[in-house]
């Protein structure tokens, strides 16, 4: 395996474009949603990996391993993956960091920032490197991009409509080497 691969597969924080186009990935996505709902409130319910499928399109079933790990069933553009991922970096009403350890190579933050003591602004960065025909048809026309969108939109509707978080789990991963 390649330098560069193992970047990708390895570290937290999002690739650079050089490291991107060094081991022919897609790209990134980026998009923010703002929550009216307290930081807090917000973080605890994104730190409930298992709720995921409720709002996240082509999320089956997400299993809680561990504190740091979890195992993921999808289903995009048609194909059906499970694929095991392991929380990189983790800091309460901070910032959540993953990348996958099995199946397609993507990795990602999602990170809350107050705005004030009722609203925080969700945003979600993915490196992807899309495996197969169908998932590279799929960032082509924008599908994967829409999709971190409408997950956002989504997760955005679910705890205001909720008013309260399903659980928390406000214990710290630090970042290797950090």
């Amino acid at each position: 395996m390649g330098t560069g691969i193992r970047r990708v597969i390895t570290r937290p924080e999002p690739l650079t474009a050089a490291e991107r186009k060094e081991v022919g990935q897609v790209g990134t996505i980026t998009q923010s949603v703002d929550v009216e709902a307290p930081v807090s409130r917000t973080y605890n319910q994104w730190t409930q990996f298992e709720s995921f499928p409720q709002f996240m399109e082509g999320v089956q079933e997400v299993r809680q391993l561990d504190d740091t790990h979890t195992h993921w069933v999808t289903e995009i553009a048609g194909v059906r993956r499970e694929f095991d991922a392991t929380i990189t970096e983790q800091h309460p009403d901070e910032r959540v960091a993953w990348r996958a350890d099995s199946g397609p190579t993507h990795a990602g933050v999602i990170t809350f920032h107050r705005l004030d003591d009722t609203t925080t602004r969700v945003t979600a960065q993915m490196d992807l490197d899309p495996e197969g025909f169908a998932e590279h048809a799929a960032d082509k026309l924008g599908v994967l991009d829409a999709r971190v969108k409408g997950d956002l939109r989504r997760f955005k509707e679910f705890i205001e409509r909720r008013g309260t978080e399903t659980g928390a789990w406000r214990g710290e991963v630090d970042r290797p080497g950090s």
